[in-house]
């Protein structure tokens, strides 16, 4: 585990109230999120939010507004500088918001990019 001052996802007060949110259902204090990407999608990879426990081996570890964040260090080359955020705005545009600044395309829902 790597804790940073440098931290490579920025999470907005909105993605930490619904991260909480999702962490109360599951009745775990210990849960954190982790933020990551994978390969696959309509673009190439594709955005990973998870809840876990405990983090991995070399995983970035910081903490924002009390939510603890986890990121790989393969995931946070592809994601360095993005801002998560939640919108309730309505129910077509709703949900998770990646702004990726290391976009270079993406799919039309948002959850899959092309990288730099």
């Amino acid at each position: 585990m790597t804790e940073t001052a440098t931290y490579p996802v920025i999470v907005t007060p909105a993605a930490v109230a619904q991260a909480r949110r999702l962490i109360a259902k599951k009745d775990n204090p210990n849960l954190a999120l982790r933020v990551g990407v994978k390969g696959g999608g309509c673009s190439g990879l594709s955005y990973v939010l998870a809840l876990e426990e405990a983090p991995r081996a070399n995983d970035i570890v910081y903490v924002v507004e009390g939510l603890t964040v986890m990121v790989d260090p393969k995931s946070a080359t592809f994601i360095d500088g993005m801002t998560l955020d939640y919108s309730t705005a309505n129910l077509l545009e709703g949900g998770w918001k990646y702004l990726n600044p290391n976009v270079v395309k993406s799919c039309g829902c948002g959850t899959s990019f092309t990288p730099k």
